[in-house]
């Protein structure tokens, strides 16, 4: 209501005077000719601030509800996570709850569905990602899709890493299929399989996911980091 926008345009207002009475006369003249710079910072403030007091408190519980259903474990309400800001495009948030690892996601998807490796030992011992739960639970996006990332196609690991996009592990990758799975009794990757480009296996491989409909189920296989293939997509996160 416009008494709402009067009464946040007031708020937003005194705190602007009271911090830019500590800036040098320098750093106001940058601000002033720099207006796009300014709008885009204090946009991301206020995003991130909604965001930590529970902006997205629904899409949270729900979470809590799939780790309480799921894997029968109780989550704090993940008031300390820090969600990074969502870009367009970017509409499937991801939360990888502390203690979630390879292994463990994978053999709550053999539990749930028919699932495979390429190997027998332990998925914690051999694979290494950019990201993990170890210390903490943490939030990515992700584009909402059942096929990975069509812009990403005939693009190797390698690739990934020389331009700097940041791929999906395959802890994210896991625990995104049994989310999928929980809420549409469905898979992901049907007719491609997602390079988790987030994650290295032995030898520097990368391991990869995707589902086949005769007989074998969701598979988790690797390729040789500059194999590139349309079919071998990764998906593209934000992370913070």
């Amino acid at each position: 209501t416009g008494k709402q926008v009067a009464e946040l345009f007031s708020s937003i207002t005194s705190v602007i005077l009271s911090f830019v009475q500590s800036l040098t006369f320098e750093q106001v003249n940058w601000l002033i000719r720099n207006k796009k710079q300014l709008a885009n910072a204090i946009r991301d403030s206020i995003r991130t601030l909604l965001v930590n007091v529970g902006y997205f408190s629904g899409v949270l519980f729900d979470w809590q509800n799939f780790y309480r259903e799921v894997f029968g474990i109780e989550t704090d309400s993940f008031s300390d996570l820090v969600i990074p800001a969502k870009l367009e495009g970017f509409d499937r948030l991801l939360i990888i709850a502390e203690g979630m690892t390879p292994q463990k996601l994978y053999s709550k998807c053999v539990e749930m569905f028919p699932s495979w490796k390429w190997t027998d030992r332990d998925l914690d011992e051999i694979v290494t990602s950019d990201r993990t739960a170890k210390n903490g639970a943490y939030a990515v996006w992700v584009r909402e899709r059942v096929e990975a990332d069509e812009e990403l196609k005939n693009l190797s690991a390698n690739q990934f890493k020389e331009r700097g996009v940041p791929g999906i592990t395959l802890e994210e990758r896991l625990i995104y299929e049994l989310k999928y799975f929980k809420e549409t009794g469905e898979h992901l990757d049907i007719n491609n399989v997602t390079l988790c480009a987030g994650s290295r296996c032995g030898g520097g491989h990368v391991p990869f996911v995707g589902f086949r409909s005769v007989g074998r189920g969701v598979g988790v296989d690797w390729a040789v980091p500059n194999c590139r293939d349309d079919h071998l997509r990764s998906r593209q996160v934000v992370s913070t």
